[in-house]
C-alpha cells in the first residue's frame, strides 16, 4: 500500500474589505446640528428698556426651556456658550440695557 502525499494547501486568506472612498457629510452650520426643532429666535432687540421681569416673561413665552440670567451692571460673566441660556444685562434701575441673546 502506497500512500500518495498531497502537497499541503495554504490556509485560506481572509478577504480584506475594500476601504470606502467617500467621507461622511457633516453639517455646515450650527443650526443644522440642532435640527429643525430648534427655536429660531436667538436675540430680542425689542426688550431693551423693559424691566428684567417683563423681559424674562417674554423670553420664556417664546423659548420655554430657556434659562434666563439677570446680569447686574459691571458684572463679569463666563464666555462659554450654552444653547439654552439667555442673559439679561440690566442697568442700575433694573431695565434691560442691551438686546438679550442666546449663549
Amino acid at each position: 500500500m502506497s500512500e500518495e502525499k498531497k502537497p499541503a494547501e495554504p490556509p485560506p486568506q481572509p478577504q480584506q474589505e475594500q476601504p470606502i472612498e467617500s467621507t461622511p457629510t457633516l453639517p455646515r452650520t450650527y443650526g443644522q446640528l440642532l435640527g429643525p426643532n430648534a427655536a429660531s429666535i436667538k436675540t430680542w432687540p425689542g426688550l431693551v428698556g423693559l424691566t428684567a421681569e417683563e423681559a424674562e416673561k417674554k423670553i420664556k413665552e417664546e423659548r420655554p426651556g430657556a434659562q434666563v440670567q439677570v446680569v447686574p451692571p459691571n458684572s463679569f460673566v463666563t464666555m462659554d456658550f450654552r444653547h439654552n441660556r439667555v442673559r439679561l444685562h440690566v442697568d442700575f434701575s433694573g431695565k434691560v440695557e442691551r438686546p438679550p441673546n442666546v449663549g
